[in-house]
């Protein structure tokens, strides 16, 4: 419909440009308004020098499929907020409801064989999923899933495009699972539903994706990075109610800091968590600071 020159990268799985990572535009500028508001509600940012106009897409896109997104509002706020308003993220919603056909819009229904509890319906689950689609990941949440790790969370935050399945009541009809590439569960323990393992999945990975934290190092010193929790923090004052902070700390001698800091999120980690030191990839000084450690019991 416009004349327009146009350079562009399209993925050829995504005709709709939905993954598209940037592309240049030459428009006039009153037939390109309407393009223009299109594909910013689908999450690209314009960069104009000239009359060239360029168009960037989201580095990473996740829908949440939700009974209740009103849930997620607090994404809006602090870094999250800032990286959707920057368009380095986009996060979309897909609610079943808008699939049912009843009047009442009825997603769940009474468990075959009895039972407790009410199930997520398969047709209006996968009719909502599939507005979604395609994507690189469909993650179920579920207590039944695998351990959401650091680890899955560095492999997630890699994708262009996320869906997360979030349920209700007793879950999704199992039927489901033959639509997602994972199931993870956020711990051994149950929720009301789905949405606050989506969130607690969603900002892992987010905060991952380039660009979201100012700091990449922030990234490369968190816990279970490196397989252990992370060293103790401390800012001022120096000494507060009678607990100071270590006195190496202060000493402005960063080989010194950075054994100290190696030395105790290993205690830490024995401390709290001390299974994670059997399966973690110890760097040849913390095993010399392991050793010492096992000296001094």
């Amino acid at each position: 419909r416009y004349q327009a020159k146009a350079a562009l990268t399209v993925p050829p799985k995504d005709p709709l440009f939905r993954n598209v990572t940037g592309f240049r535009l030459a428009l006039d500028s009153a037939r390109a308004e309407s393009f223009g508001k299109a594909l910013a509600a689908l999450g690209y940012r314009r960069e104009a020098k000239g009359e060239n106009v360029s168009w960037h897409g989201p580095d990473v896109r996740i829908d949440v499929v939700t009974l209740f997104p009103e849930m997620f509002a607090p994404l809006g706020h602090s870094i999250i907020g800032r990286a959707i308003e920057q368009g380095r993220l986009t996060v979309s919603y897909v609610n079943p409801r808008d699939f049912t056909s009843d009047r009442h819009r009825t997603v769940d229904d009474t468990p075959y064989g009895g039972g407790a509890g009410m199930v997520i319906r398969p047709d209006v689950a996968v009719a909502a999923l599939e507005r979604a689609l395609p994507a690189d990941e469909v993650v179920l949440l579920s207590p039944a899933g695998r351990p959401f790790t650091q680890k899955v969370a560095e492999e997630l935050a890699g994708k262009e495009h996320l869906v997360l399945l979030a349920g209700r009541y007793e879950g999704f009809d199992a039927r489901v699972e033959a639509f997602a590439t994972r199931i993870l569960s956020i711990g051994d323990y149950v929720l009301m539903g789905g949405e606050v393992a989506a969130l607690a999945v969603l900002e892992a990975t987010a905060r991952l994706v380039p660009g979201v934290i100012g700091d990449p190092q922030s990234h490369r010193e968190d816990s279970f990075v490196r397989g252990l929790l992370d060293y103790p923090q401390y800012t001022r004052p120096p000494e507060f109610r009678g607990l100071r902070v270590p006195e190496v700390l202060l000493s402005g001698h960063h080989q010194e800091v950075e054994r100290w800091r190696r030395q105790e999120a290993l205690r830490r980690t024995l401390a709290l968590r001390p299974e994670l030191v059997a399966r973690a990839p110890l760097s040849l000084l913390e095993a010399r600071l392991l050793a010492e450690m096992d000296r001094e019991e």
